[in-house]
């Protein structure tokens, strides 16, 4: 069996189209206005799902946390967060907006009282972010809630990673794992796509996927080809835009690029070593048959020297007969330049 769940009706695994997440997160610099415009662009782009991060600073974050600053900013992540998070008022506008285009919101919770935020809004499934996949105690009161989620895993190894499974395997709820890393933006040597491979291996009741950071397309089309179920990449409507994640945000043509191709490339992946059905008509002229290379007679050695291999592939003798007709003998004159029939060769 292959693993599956469903957000909002929307099936998701490896026998489904991959889920091409747009993350907005923090993009917003704060803004509804800007939020609601990103949720416009990506909606014309043809996205299904917008995710969010939701930011309660005070619950969130000590005050030691004024003190750090991510190495693709200048001021204190505690500063950013609070400059960036969305009021419940605000959020909850946000969600029945992007609901009300036809899309499937949701977010990220970043603390218990954001995960209590987001319950209380409703929604239909959940994204735990790298660095809480090995903050138990949060991962256990969202998994309470029942409903999918849908697990970033950068920065764990297989044993971190493990201890969370085995807390949503307890919670029965379904889930995800994403492969990841938290290089902003990450350079391709460091996306390493081998570890998508690895998640299925180590938990084949995972849907899996990536959630990438580098500035193209490339990473997830490959993890798609590699068997990805869901990939998620930060979205702006304008690359000009301010933000701490724009530099590896994708703009509306790149998520249109990327839903595209991720269509297409899980139309193409799978399949057996085989000609198909499709093929008969190429088959027809592609292959070749034997002929006579010169006029051959009744009784006459088939030789190297009178026989070769010509297309159509139409012959009742195909190239791959040419080495066992070798060493037998013509039943009838042969014309050079004819496909051997049956009847043309001693039984």
């Amino acid at each position: 069996m292959l693993p599956s769940f469903s957000i909002q009706g929307r099936p998701v695994g490896p026998a489904h189209e991959p889920l091409v997440i747009a993350e907005i997160g923090i993009n917003h610099e704060g803004s509804l206005d800007a939020a609601i415009a990103m949720v416009d662009a990506a909606q014309r782009a043809g996205a299904e799902v917008i995710k969010h991060q939701t930011h309660i600073v005070e619950d969130e974050m000590s005050v030691e946390a004024r003190d750090v600053v991510p190495g693709n900013a200048e001021v204190s992540i505690f500063d950013i967060m609070a400059r960036c998070a969305l009021s419940e008022a605000d959020e909850t506008a946000l969600m029945k907006y992007a609901q009300a285009k036809g899309l499937i919101f949701i977010s990220t919770p970043f603390s218990r009282a954001a995960a209590y935020r987001l319950q209380r809004m409703g929604v239909p499934a959940y994204k735990i972010g790298s660095g809480e996949c090995s903050n138990y105690p949060l991962l256990r009161l969202v998994a309470s809630f029942g409903k999918p989620i849908i697990l970033s895993t950068g920065m764990n190894d297989l044993a971190s990673v493990g201890k969370s499974v085995q807390i949503l395997r307890a919670a029965n709820v379904p889930f995800a794992l994403l492969h990841c890393t938290n290089v902003y933006p990450t350079p391709y040597h460091l996306v390493r796509l081998g570890a998508l491979q690895r998640l299925a291996e180590a938990f084949p009741d995972a849907v899996v996927g990536l959630s990438d950071h580098t500035v193209d397309n490339y990473a997830c089309l490959a993890a798609v080809a590699l068997g990805a179920s869901i990939v998620e990449r930060h979205f702006t409507d304008d690359m000009c835009r301010p933000g701490p994640d724009i530099a590896c945000s994708m703009d509306p043509a790149a998520l249109a690029q990327l839903i595209r191709g991720s269509q297409a490339i899980f139309l193409a992946r799978g399949g057996e070593k085989q000609p198909l059905p499709e093929e008969a008509a190429t088959i027809k002229f592609a292959f070749a048959s034997v002929v006579a290379d010169r006029d051959i007679r009744a009784g006459e050695l088939l030789t190297e020297e009178n026989l070769w291999v010509k297309r159509p592939g139409t012959g009742a003798f195909s190239a791959e007969d040419y080495d066992r007709l070798l060493g037998r003998y013509a039943a009838r004159d042969i014309k050079k330049g004819a496909q051997l029939r049956n009847g043309d060769v001693q039984a």
